[in-house]
């Protein structure tokens, strides 16, 4: 291993790159890629890549990338995209039909405001738009977790018991374009942690049906098939974070991460880069006095709803930040975690952070200092952070 000083994008390319290589002796690796702020950087470094077998397409449109990513997956080989903000709204028909033909497609999503008007900054509303798509969805903290993400992306997705595409996610500029150190393993370490895939339903030799007609029973069938795939994403992942620790020397985060919750009585729930903050504004209040903890929802998809039932157990409040609006409705965080709290929790929503405001640990301070103060939750709290 070596240690290289790099930004998020590069991270994800680099970790694509080493899984892309690793299935040489099988059908090879491909994408179609198209450049968007603040993803660009990825693909950029990526098309500078050689493989042994395969290569990325840059094409005129997210549309076509997805579509490319669908073609390579068709074919049995090993793929990758990177897409943001309107570019994921873009090719949202390719998004499902990826996951609806069971293709192990990997794709880093930079999370970006969706526009107009325009704003290139962090906000979590263009992945969580596609939060019914069927995709694994996962959200990092660090560079160096994009770039294990992305690398167990790939041996998660295209595990047989699986086999759906996964999305890893960081937060525009705040991981994309900062450097930290990070860990990179050699090329015959991924090769020994990636197994060759070997797609059950390529196209080959044997004749295929793609794209056909399904009758209302054959879908039905067809999505509890789909459900079922998903509802075995945890168990399997469990034991990708095994492997993953065995080839590499370290863990990857469990699907949700506590911190300071053995006596808690008010936690704070929040994704991505947020949750770092977090911890510093729980350390704020320990020192204080004051039972607090926080809570790290790390793979959104699928829901971890019985580690958040564990966690939020007996809580008296959970604040749930969320860096996200559904319109008419409130954080689409709160929604989904209100079933996983008990029923005598006050759960208070708090929506920070919009449009990348910079969210500082004095800021979930106060988030904190409000929802101890509160007898009943209310309508979610507007935060302007600035």
């Amino acid at each position: 291993m070596s240690i290289q000083l790099i930004t998020a994008n590069h991270a994800s390319a680099l970790a694509a790159t080493l899984a892309g290589r690793a299935n040489r002796n099988a059908r090879g690796f491909g994408g179609g890629v198209y450049p968007i702020t603040p993803q660009t950087e990825c693909i950029e470094l990526l098309c500078k890549q050689t493989f042994d077998k395969g290569a990325v397409a840059r094409v005129e449109s997210e549309h076509s990338a997805m579509a490319v990513c669908i073609g390579v997956a068709t074919a049995g080989a090993r793929t990758f995209t990177a897409s943001s903000s309107n570019g994921l709204a873009y090719m949202v028909e390719n998004v499902y039909a990826a996951a609806f033909a069971r293709l192990p497609v990997v794709m880093m999503a930079v999370n970006r405001t969706l526009g107009p008007p325009w704003n290139i900054w962090a906000d979590h509303g263009d992945t969580l738009m596609l939060r019914d798509a069927g995709w694994i969805q996962m959200y990092c903290e660090d560079n160096q977790e994009v770039f294990d993400s992305t690398l167990l992306a790939f041996r998660l997705a295209e595990d047989a018991r699986v086999l759906l595409p996964c999305m890893v996610c960081q937060d525009a500029f705040v991981l994309s374009h900062t450097m930290m150190r990070t860990d990179m393993p050699t090329q015959d370490q991924v090769d020994a942690f990636l197994p060759d895939l070997d797609l059950p339903h390529r196209v080959a030799q044997t004749p295929r049906v793609i794209g056909g007609l399904d009758f209302p029973h054959e879908t039905e069938v067809h999505r509890r098939q789909f459900a079922e795939a998903m509802f075995r994403v945890p168990a399997v992942y469990a034991e990708v974070q095994d492997e993953f620790e065995a080839h590499f020397g370290r863990r990857p985060a469990d699907r949700v991460v506590p911190y300071m919750l053995e006596d808690a009585d008010t936690v704070l729930v929040s994704m991505g880069t947020t949750a770092a903050t977090a911890r510093a504004a729980v350390d704020v209040l320990r020192a204080r006095g004051l039972k607090v903890g926080s809570l790290r929802v790390r793979m959104y998809r699928p829901f971890p709803m019985d580690l958040l039932r564990r966690h939020l157990a007996g809580r008296a409040r959970v604040a749930v930040v969320d860096r996200d609006l559904s319109p008419g409705f409130g954080g689409v965080l709160w929604g989904e975690l209100l079933g996983s709290a008990d029923r005598d929790s006050l759960v208070q929503n708090y929506l920070v952070g919009l449009g990348g405001g910079d969210i500082r640990p004095e800021h979930l301070v106060e988030i904190f200092e409000d929802v101890l103060g509160r007898t009943e939750a209310g309508a979610p709290v507007f935060k302007e952070v600035g």
